[in-house]
Order: C-alpha cells, then structure tokens, then sequence
C-alpha cells in the first residue's frame, strides 16, 4: 500500500474527487480526516468507510471564512495526530464574468480558490516539519494552465495557486515537503453544471459540455477516481523527486 502509516487530510472531501481520494487513499493505507462544509454529506461518507472497515475522521468547516482556515488544519493534525500530506481540493466555478461583477461572490470564489491553499500551506507546514516532511497538493485546474473564456475569475484564481505550487515547492523543500498543482480537466462531478452553465440551464450545461469535449483529445469527461490517482501518485513515494509541477488530468486538452 502506497500511503501505509500516512496520516492525509483532504478538503472538499464529501463528493466528487474529494470523496474519490478519501476511498482511494484509505485503500492505500492512509488514515485520512475529511473536510467538508455539509455534514450529512459527511456523515453518509463515514458510514460508508466504516462499512468498508476503513474509518476516517470527519470535520464540518465553512472555509469561506478565512479564520476557518487555519483552525480546521489544526484541528485535524489532532485529530489524525500529526499531518503528512494535504489535498487543498477546495474551490468554487465563481462568476462567469467581469462586468457588472458581483464583488461578493466574486471574494467568495477567490477565498476558495486561493486563499484556501495560502493559508492552509502557511499552517499545514509546521505539522509536516514535525513528521519530517510530507506532499502538499493543490487542485488547480487546466484553467490555471491556458485562460478560460468563459471563467475568467476562476481562471485567474488557478493560476495564482499554480503560481503558488512552484513558489512553494522552492520554499519548503529545505523541510522536505513536496509541492505541486493537479489540475484537471471538465470532470464528472456535483460541481461540473456549476461551470458548463452559470445560468442553470441543463440544455446550456449539456451544449456547452459537447463544445468542450470537442477539445478534448480522448473524447470524454474526466472520472473523479482518475483524478484521485493522480493525486494518490503525487502523495505517494512513487513522486518523491517531483515537486513544483502543474499535473494536467485532462484527456489530452492542454496538448494542443
């Protein structure tokens, strides 16, 4: 098992990729601390591990709230009894545009996408120097790779953490800590209408989604367990001379 002894913590856990990394990593060995904002997502994730016989410890964070942030990384290490890897997997479509831009959900979606991984690295790596080191892990997004014309805030948004993973991963490697970005492509996920179609329209979502996919070199959506391995690789020893890469899990989109 690849993550045997590790103790990883994943936001954004409940659904989607989130939860596909919680199942993947426990299968491989990790005790893991879930980190979500809805609880009965939380709680139906719980049973379902501890049906599995793989318990997992569970936290309800809002982390909008910049003060959550830091206190829900700490609350974790105690929960788990230290930190070796964090999976920043927090962030939010935001708004689709910049006129007229709507300044709260606009913060909104910036303190989700970025400002979750700045303060969650500046308090995840006192933890990690005490285990020794550890793998930070950043979900950015192939709109942090090439400009999203349809996304430009969360666009910028995923840059700056791409930007963030190559500063990073310079500045904690005297400690041992691995940093990089995964950045996936339109996945299958709760979360994907939130960007095929602003409005809500699932006519909209399912012709935008048909646009993209002709981009898409495989032809399809991404599945949230491709994106777990990937993350489950970057954890693991098997990347352990790779750091301040931006991982594209994307069906061969960027390759253009």
């Amino acid at each position: 098992m690849r993550l045997e002894g590790k103790l990883a913590v994943i936001t954004a856990a409940a659904s989607g990729m989130g939860r596909a990394g919680v199942e993947l990593f426990c299968r491989e060995g990790a005790r893991v601390c879930a980190v979500d904002l809805n609880q009965g997502a939380l709680d139906d994730l719980a049973s379902a591990m501890d049906a599995r016989g793989t318990p997992i410890e569970t936290l309800q964070a809002d982390l909008s709230h910049t003060d959550t942030i830091k206190g829900s990384i700490d609350t974790a290490a105690e929960l788990l009894g230290g930190i070796d890897i964090l999976w920043a997997h927090a962030g939010i479509p935001g708004p689709g545009g910049i006129e007229d831009l709507d300044l709260t959900a606009y913060q909104q979606a910036m303190t989700l996408n970025i400002d979750t991984a700045v303060l969650g690295a500046g308090q995840v790596i006192k933890h990690m120097r005490k285990r020794g080191g550890g793998s930070l892990i950043f979900t950015a997004s192939v709109s942090g790779m090439v400009g999203s014309r349809f996304s430009p805030v969360y666009s910028a948004g995923k840059f700056a953490v791409v930007g963030l993973a190559k500063s990073l991963a310079q500045t904690f490697a005297p400690d041992n800590v691995r940093v990089n970005a995964l950045c996936p492509g339109l996945t299958d996920t709760p979360m994907a209408p939130g960007f095929t179609s602003r409005s809500g329209d699932p006519e909209e979502a399912r012709a935008n989604t048909a646009a993209f996919l002709t981009a898409v070199p495989l032809g399809r959506l991404g599945r949230p367990e491709e994106m777990a391995h990937a993350a489950l690789w970057l954890a693991s020893d098997d990347a352990s001379f790779v750091t301040g890469i931006e991982l594209p899990v994307d069906g061969g989109f960027t390759c253009r």
